[in-house]
């Protein structure tokens, strides 16, 4: 068997706000990204549930799928488990499954085995169901079809710790069955023992003469019915509630003061919580963990995903914190959609930008600009395409970091469901991927048809206006532009009138300076200062917005809004908005 307790394989289907989903989690940390009431909370609950280490439970008609009570919901997982639950030494034996790596399938016997199975890999199937009758079931899926009891015992060897979201959470700090505290202590004596002492109290004792007269008066009146009598207060318990729930920790704060630990700040209980849980040793937990950031400090969230990925048990975090995102660097990313698809963010796809910019897995809509011109560029179209300020709205541009890293991050983002934007450059390499990356994202993928933001701008700018890139803008912006000309002209007057008569071709030698082409250039040192010519034109965000108001300014959106349009018709739809026939830019 296994060393430690992985969900290879969780099903959902009609639990909660979930009609169907199907997902294969990797072993270790598991980081779940996506907007709003997509489910994301859901997953979590149905993994604690399923895991719920007592059968106290009570189903309502919100857990169920559009709450149709007659439509059971069914959560099953398929896992790995070491011997240490007990699986194997239940009354009726459990036949481990086979997994191949997707599913669970029953397992063959080898030739000479006397036709007894031994998977490679073994799994267990286990389910929880929520009938019809609201009633809840616990289930083990045997190989050959039968379907028998998982115990509350088996559920709490393998064990979950859950953080939900909500704000008082600290049955993992009190003495319940299953807790992190009961496992770490590990003393099944104990409440038996506490309940011994308490009972020995004597309560009848403590009462005020009018409450101990109005027991002697019902005592009488009972007596006189034949009923039960000689009545006493005393401990007594009820279904569901244990003599350990009302223990729990207590801490000392500054000054003396002792308070449970359950009255600390939500942060402290949470990080708390986890340590009592790694104390506890237990290599079978799994961890679920609702809004990580939740009363945390951007200092302790880095400690509390650190410590989480660190551990060798697996486990199922939300957030929406792009500190968080930014620290799990040995998790496993994933985006759920509103339809419940799930899917994964590669990480050797997106490292970078998950260092660099996590906010864009957070963002309502991310449009990812291939670099400093294009981030200036697309932000002037949108503050005029998009009614009301796109920032607000949920939309954020991100520097993609050049042509091939942006196809990477596309494509991964495209693999993860994550409604997302493209504006990027033709470079002339990796078409076939860019072509089923279009089909994919169909609008909301810009690419210029041929060559750069740049060359595609003043490729239209018309003859009589083209000078303007130059005369009329202000006078050190002119002497460089000039400056960037003469060297690649290779002459030493400087003045625009010199360059016009030296140029053969004016628009293809602004061309080649705006974009840092280094054709043509016999040195090597020249190469790298013709590179540098680039930034003194308009690769800088300032730059990118310059150009898109030179564009409107002169007569090259005529002929470019085709082209353009339909990538921000496609985000405005992206946000509900109707379609634009022109933009404005007066």
């Amino acid at each position: 068997m296994c060393a430690a307790a992985v969900i290879h394989k969780i099903k959902i289907d009609r639990f909660r706000g979930i009609e169907n989903l199907d997902w294969n989690p990797a072993p270790g940390m598991n980081v779940i990204l996506g907007g709003g009431d997509v489910g994301k909370s859901t997953v979590l609950e149905a993994i604690a549930l399923l895991l719920n280490p007592s059968n106290a439970r009570v189903l309502s008609e919100s857990d169920y799928w559009q709450r149709k009570t007659e439509d059971e919901f069914v959560i099953q997982v398929v896992i790995s488990l070491p011997y240490s639950t007990e699986i194997s030494q239940q009354a009726k034996f459990v036949w481990p499954w086979e997994w191949n790596g997707t599913e669970a399938i029953p397992p063959v016997a080898a030739a000479g085995d006397d036709d007894i199975p031994s998977p490679a890999q073994p799994v267990y199937c286990l389910q929880v169901r929520g009938t019809a009758e609201l009633e809840i079931s616990w289930e083990i899926l045997q190989p050959n079809g039968d379907v028998d009891i998982l115990s509350s015992a088996v559920r709490r060897k393998i064990g979950v710790l859950r953080l939900s979201g909500e704000e008082r959470n600290d049955r993992d700090l009190r003495l319940v069955y299953g807790s992190a505290l009961d496992r770490l202590l590990s003393d099944k004596g104990l409440r038996a023992r506490i309940g011994q002492h308490v009972s020995s109290i004597d309560l009848h004792d403590k009462l005020s003469d009018d409450a101990k007269k109005a027991i002697e008066k019902l005592d009488t009146s009972l007596k006189a019915e034949s009923l039960p009598n000689k009545l006493e207060l005393g401990l007594t318990s009820s279904q569901g509630l244990s003599i350990g729930a009302l223990i729990g920790l207590l801490a000392e704060r500054e000054g003396g003061v002792v308070l449970p630990l359950a009255s600390w700040g939500a942060g402290t209980r949470r990080m708390a919580t986890l340590q009592i849980a790694a104390e506890s040793e237990a290599e079978t937990r799994i961890t679920v963990i609702d809004e990580i950031e939740r009363g945390l400090e951007p200092y302790r969230v880095r400690k509390l995903v650190k410590s989480i990925e660190a551990e060798p048990t697996q486990s199922f975090v939300t957030t929406h914190s792009a500190v968080a995102i930014g620290s799990a660097d040995g998790g496993h990313l994933w985006y759920l959609d509103q339809a419940h698809n799930i899917g994964a963010l590669p990480r050797n796809k997106i490292a970078a930008q998950q260092d660099r910019d996590p906010e864009t897995f957070l963002s309502r809509l991310s449009i990812i600009a291939e670099g400093p011109t294009e981030i200036g560029f697309v932000t002037y179209l949108l503050e005029r395409a998009i009614d009301g300020n796109f920032l607000d709205q949920g939309v954020r541009v991100c520097n993609g970091q050049g042509n091939p890293a942006t196809l990477d991050l596309l494509e991964a983002m495209a693999s993860g469901g994550l409604m997302f934007g493209g504006f990027v450059d033709d470079e002339g390499t990796s078409a076939g991927r860019w072509i089923t990356l279009k089909a994919t994202m169909g609008t909301m993928l810009f690419q210029w048809g041929a060559g750069s933001t740049e060359k595609s701008i003043i490729v239209e700018i018309p003859d009589d206006e083209l000078e303007k890139l130059i005369t009329e803008v202000e006078a050190d912006v002119r002497a460089e532009r000039c400056l960037t000309l003469a060297d690649r002209l290779g002459i030493a007057d400087r003045s625009f009138d010199a360059i016009k008569t030296e140029a053969a071709d004016l628009r293809a030698l602004i061309i080649a300076a705006a974009t840092g082409s280094n054709e043509g250039a016999a040195e090597n040192g020249v190469a790298k200062t013709w590179k540098k010519h680039g930034r003194r034109w308009f690769k800088s965000v300032a730059g990118g917005k310059e150009l898109a108001t030179l564009m409107f300014a002169l007569g090259a959106w005529p002929s470019l809004r085709p082209q353009i349009l339909p990538f921000l018709n496609a985000v405005r739809n992206a946000l509900g908005q109707p379609e634009l026939e022109d933009l404005p830019h007066e």
